[in-house]
């Protein structure tokens, strides 16, 4: 089913995290992440959500804290770049040890490599509904590492594309019956809209677009968790696709802005991820979010890029059980309590969302509603995703409209990311 929304039906969206440059605080917490002001009955909570989806968390964090719970939560919002660079310091002093905190999944390997995470293991059993079968999968498993479990899930975000419905109407009538969109029937719609004007599809994001190829064309960043595997037929394949597109004239062009295309309505699909749903809830049309461009209209072989935020507990001497306890306390509400970060923008990992009436009606919900569906989500946790992501974001618009070759381009990010990785080990 094609999910369509205007805008008297949105709910509040969000800017993702990391693309967000402001600090801020709330609850008590300092603006340095200071803990140690903390009283021994309070939780330090350090996060990445500092855009609008911090006035989201602060709700649930009051709603959490009225409860009247042994340790109410102290939450402390940091910049996402400056939460990563005191993470190791913080761990390595011993001191100001946030007692929880969130991060991207794609993080979590390289913590448990450097020994800096504890794992749930020995509270987990106390809990019984922080299962695998309540959670979305893709965000349930990567936490489990060498047997042992270091992270549990608080939502999984992902790339879909959304589009203009009169637009879809005009030039693709029957593209979405299936909720599949493929780079053929892209292309179709694409020509028969240039002839107006109309842009057929965004060139956004580079790393999501091209890494949801990537796994379609049977690519993968590393085949033994280490070594990058970048330059490849499956890698050329992927960036080739996009590089197609823009030279058939049915993409956008270098420097135009995809989103404020959408909004004047000149602008058919727009790949994008689920929290940008806040930059166009003012759109004069009907809009809808389905899911990311794809090869093959085979759901089974349909793959949508994805990540998850992820509570961890860094190794803290100063955490008593007690105060463990209470930490998981929170995890299990805020596993059947989560509709407000739902609000968000975001899809929480946990299953008890879909018995929501309010959430069945968000947009993103698509996403995780069926079995099917939530089997499309891909989260790339190669332990060097970041170098990956660096040379995507620094090259990746330069090859897709021509002002470099595909050929150097892989040959390229290849070299740098081994380099790097070289380096690292």
């Amino acid at each position: 089913m094609v999910i369509r929304m205007k805008k008297t039906k949105l709910f509040a969206g969000l800017l993702v995290a990391s693309s967000c440059f402001t600090l801020l605080t709330g609850c008590g917490g300092s603006s340095d992440g200071s803990s140690s002001e903390a009283s021994a009955n309070e939780i330090t909570f350090w996060n990445p959500f500092t855009g609008a989806d911090n006035s989201n968390l602060l709700k649930l964090i009051d709603e959490y804290n009225a409860t009247d719970p042994d340790f109410k939560i102290k939450n402390v919002s940091l910049k996402e770049t400056d939460m990563y660079s005191k993470i190791p310091t913080v761990v390595n002093s011993g001191k100001n040890i946030p007692d929880l905190n969130i991060v991207h999944a794609e993080r979590i390997q390289q913590y448990v490599d450097n020994d800096m995470l504890e794992s749930y293991d020995d509270i987990l059993g106390d809990y019984t509904n922080i299962t695998a079968e309540n959670y979305v999968a893709e965000a349930w498993n990567l936490g489990e590492i060498d047997g042992s479990r270091y992270s549990l899930p608080f939502d999984i975000h992902n790339w879909g594309t959304y589009y203009n419905q009169d637009l879809l109407e005009k030039y693709a009538p029957n593209a979405l019956d299936d909720n599949i969109l493929t780079f053929d029937e892209i292309t179709e719609a694409g020509k028969k809209a240039a002839a107006d004007d109309v842009r057929g599809i965004a060139v956004t994001w580079v790393k999501p677009n091209y890494l949801s190829l990537l796994a379609q064309e049977g690519g993968s960043l590393s085949e033994d968790g280490i070594t990058p595997t970048l330059d490849t037929a499956a890698a050329t394949d992927a960036i080739t696709e996009w590089k197609t597109l823009f030279d058939e004239g049915v993409t956008t062009k270098d420097g135009e802005d995809p989103t404020q295309l959408f909004l004047a309505g000149k602008l058919l699909f727009m790949p994008e991820g689920i929290w940008l749903q806040n930059n166009i809830k003012d759109a004069e049309f009907e809009w809808g979010l389905t899911n990311s461009p794809q090869l093959s209209d085979d759901i089974s072989q349909t793959v949508n890029w994805a990540s998850s935020h992820q509570f961890v507990m860094f190794k803290n001497s100063e955490r008593s059980e007690e105060k463990t306890q209470g930490i998981m306390d929170f995890i299990e509400w805020i596993r059947t309590n989560s509709v407000e970060w739902a609000k968000a923008g975001q899809n929480p990992a946990s299953l008890d969302i879909l018995s929501n009436e309010e959430y069945q009606e968000m947009p993103q919900s698509l996403f995780i509603s069926s079995a099917e569906e939530q089997a499309t989500l891909k989260i790339f946790d190669y332990k060097y995703n970041g170098y990956v992501a660096e040379y995507l974001d620094a090259n990746g618009f330069d090859a897709i409209f021509g002002k470099t070759s595909i050929e150097d381009f892989v040959n390229n990010m290849q070299k740098e990311v081994a380099d790097k990785v070289a380096k690292d080990n």
